[in-house]
């Protein structure tokens, strides 16, 4: 006897196939998928107490894509640094109307510089993540690091003191707007 199968049963075999299927046909943004990366998120913004930056180096060889990874994130602490300094700076100079206001500015910059390029000791990985592709042969290292701002900002203020080429006006300008971001970092750490 021929198996019959009743229009209703046929209606249910297609929505189901149908239903099935759906899943890979799946809309997609012109700009494309929207990609989890690894350390985003508000525990690797910078903060009131924290500068924090994040890295990612891709290459053939693993240390390479490491090393990639830890100069974007240091890059990005520097950048960090240096504009909230700058804002700072400005501020204070504005209200002050100081002649040496950019000399000052100038040797912060060189201060920023100077700071990012020395190891800080007080530099903390907070994480890293190593991937490999397969089809590409590639590494990708992500990193992220933190600084507490007012272990950094006592750092420029140790520099300033010892650079022969800030001049003594400019040193002391130096020094009130460091004692003034790090007093304001001290209090974020005992709230």
């Amino acid at each position: 006897m021929p198996l019959s199968i009743s229009r209703f049963h046929q209606a249910l075999v297609i929505l189901a196939l149908a239903l099935f299927m759906l899943p890979a046909c799946k809309s997609s943004s012109p700009a494309g998928e929207k990609v989890k990366m690894p350390f985003t998120g508000s525990k690797y913004e910078s903060t009131n107490r924290f500068f924090r930056g994040t890295g990612t180096g891709v290459s053939v060889k693993q240390n390479i894509a490491r090393s990639k990874a830890d100069l974007d994130a240091k890059n990005q602490l520097a950048a960090q640094a240096g504009t909230n300094i700058r804002a700072v700076a400005d501020q204070y100079l504005g209200q002050t109307e100081n002649a040496e206001a950019a000399e000052v500015a100038d040797k912060f910059q060189s201060l920023v510089r100077e700071v990012m390029n020395t190891e800080l000791a007080d530099l903390r990985k907070i994480g890293e993540e190593t991937r490999y592709n397969e089809t590409t042969k590639e590494y990708t290292q992500y990193v992220a690091y933190e600084i507490k701002k007012n272990a950094m900002f006592r750092f420029m203020k140790k520099q300033a003191k010892t650079d022969e080429k800030i001049s003594e006006a400019a040193r002391k300008k130096i020094d009130e707007i460091l004692d003034e971001e790090i007093r304001k970092a001290d209090l974020e750490d005992h709230d």
